[in-house]
């Protein structure tokens, strides 16, 4: 099995190249700069990528080369934390550049790499979610999930017809340094809870909106 993971140089994205290398497959892993971490592990790293440059697309395109990909990890993603008293229109743009618009526009410039019967996995968040805001604030990473989350949705129907399914995935609260690691699980198990929900990701449930732990999460 052939797979595509962005943002693959720490943390969740690091733990999935690693775990599904581990288990066999052929792994590529994205990054703009690998880390020491990914460097030692058994992928080929596709380095230089900047998920939001309109280009990023073809970068990973022209590096795949002739390779087919049965599994696309759209997992690159950044968070800033607005509040009502500051909430900088330019953090929420790039958010919506890295967290929305560039899974969207890599998923479709990689279509012609993706074998028939592919998965595609969105790594979102529950704060995306409408009916779970229970807190407010963080404006630009709760908007641009929600978008990615309507993205996700329309790929599903639209590639119904080419047989891949997608899946979109909150992560679970996780030690990683976008939360300053505070969350209650490691990237490890995150990674682990997350490859369970691909395999079981189909046709017959594509476009669903899950917890890493198997949950279905409003929207």
């Amino acid at each position: 099995m052939n797979v595509l993971i962005t943002g693959a140089n720490r943390g969740i994205g690091l733990q999935l190249a690693k775990q599904y290398a581990e288990s066999g497959a052929k792994v590529f892993a994205t990054c703009r700069k690998p880390s020491a971490e990914l460097e030692r592990s058994k992928v080929e790293i596709i380095s230089n990528i900047d998920v939001a440059a309109p280009d990023a697309p073809q970068q990973i395109s022209q590096a795949l080369g002739d390779e087919k990909i049965d599994l696309l990890i759209n997992n690159a993603g950044i968070l800033t934390r607005e509040t009502l008293d500051d909430a900088p229109a330019e953090d929420i743009q790039q958010q919506f550049k890295v967290n929305a618009l560039a899974p969207l526009m890599i998923t479709l410039g990689l279509l012609p790499h993706l074998n028939k019967h592919a998965k595609v996995a969105m790594i979102t968040s529950r704060m995306g979610s409408l009916t779970d805001n229970g807190s407010g604030g963080y404006y630009g990473y709760r908007m641009s999930k929600a978008a990615l989350n309507a993205a996700g949705v329309s790929l599903a129907r639209d590639l119904k017809d080419h047989g891949i399914a997608v899946a979109l995935l909150h992560p679970g609260y996780v030690q990683t340094d976008m939360v300053n690691n505070t969350g209650d699980i490691s990237a490890a198990e995150s990674a682990q809870r997350l490859r369970q929900r691909i395999d079981e990701l189909s046709m017959a449930n594509s476009g669903t909106f899950w917890h890493s732990n198997g949950e279905v999460l409003p929207w």
